[in-house]
């Protein structure tokens, strides 16, 4: 018996649920930080998404980490009838405390096999400023 997937999760009530994207994105951008005696560590899982649809910018000492992707699933029979078609587009990001004593060229940034590697080193606080600044990713 199939019940509401408040009561079970149920594959089936999540499959035929049109926002079931923009409900489970508690799985996008899964971060662990580590703490090292020079700084941070922060690792981000971003399965699926290409280096040139990130962004990581430095603005007033937060740290955003931001991705725009589209992805399409299309299965088709062997008549070349669609039996299942999933696309995904959208953009979703992260902001990091740092400090504002942090600048851009401080941040390393490297992305490989879905993963986005930063390194920020750790400093003592001080006067704020309000300029963006982009991060380069390797």
């Amino acid at each position: 018996m199939l019940m509401p997937s408040i009561f079970t999760g149920d594959l089936f009530d999540d499959f035929f649920e049109p926002r079931y994207y923009a409900r489970n994105n508690t799985n996008l951008m899964k971060t662990d930080v580590r703490e090292t005696e020079q700084g941070y560590e922060l690792y981000v899982d971003l399965p699926g998404v290409k280096k040139d649809e990130l962004k990581a910018e430095l603005k007033n000492g937060y740290l955003t980490v931001s991705a725009t992707t589209n992805q399409n699933n299309d299965q088709k029979d062997e008549n070349g009838k669609y039996i299942r078609r999933e696309r995904y587009s959208g953009t979703f990001s992260r902001n990091f405390y740092v400090g504002e004593n942090i600048t851009q060229d401080e941040i390393k940034a490297k992305f490989e096999n879905g993963t986005l590697i930063l390194n920020v080193p750790k400093k003592e606080q001080s006067q704020v400023s309000d300029e963006r600044k982009y991060i380069s990713i390797e």
